[in-house]
């Protein structure tokens, strides 16, 4: 029995792969009992091919990749001199470090959400403290992502 835990579309699942026969595999997906059936027949059980998913609404899924990001969560209260994630989304790049001098409307990241680029300018002078997200994490709304002080 092998455990995976997948992104197909922006959602999580979590894949159990139960029994391997000939062109048929035995999945659980969240849960949900599914028989996934092979183009082809696995020749060694060691040499994984890829499958074919066929789900009830008809849609076929090629094996998707296991990279998962974590997201940054979002304070209870928040700091009171941080730059909050206007929308949930991945940080693409950071242009400033701890120690940085910013005015304010300077640029000090980019965030990418719904394909779109979004350049994130600080809200006020001062110097950088904390840099709370880094480069390919997965913010949410309302997420500190630079406290500046």
């Amino acid at each position: 029995m092998n455990e995976f835990k997948i992104k197909i579309n922006g959602n999580d699942y979590n894949v159990v792969i139960n029994n391997v026969e000939d062109n048929t595999i035995d999945v659980e997906v969240n849960g949900l009992s599914y028989s996934v059936e092979m183009e082809k027949p696995l020749r060694n059980k060691k040499t994984a091919a890829k499958p074919v998913i066929t789900r009830s609404v008809e849609t076929t899924v090629a094996a998707p990749t296991v990279q998962v990001a974590k997201p940054v969560q979002v304070g209870a209260k928040g700091a009171s001199g941080a730059v909050k994630s206007p929308l949930p989304g991945v940080i693409l790049e950071v242009f400033v470090k701890v120690g940085d001098s910013v005015k304010a409307g300077q640029k000090i990241l980019i965030l990418e959400a719904m394909k779109m680029e979004n350049t994130i300018n600080s809200d006020r002078e001062g110097k950088v403290i904390e840099i709370k997200a880094q480069k390919g994490d997965s913010v949410l709304e309302g997420a500190d992502l630079v406290i500046i002080g």
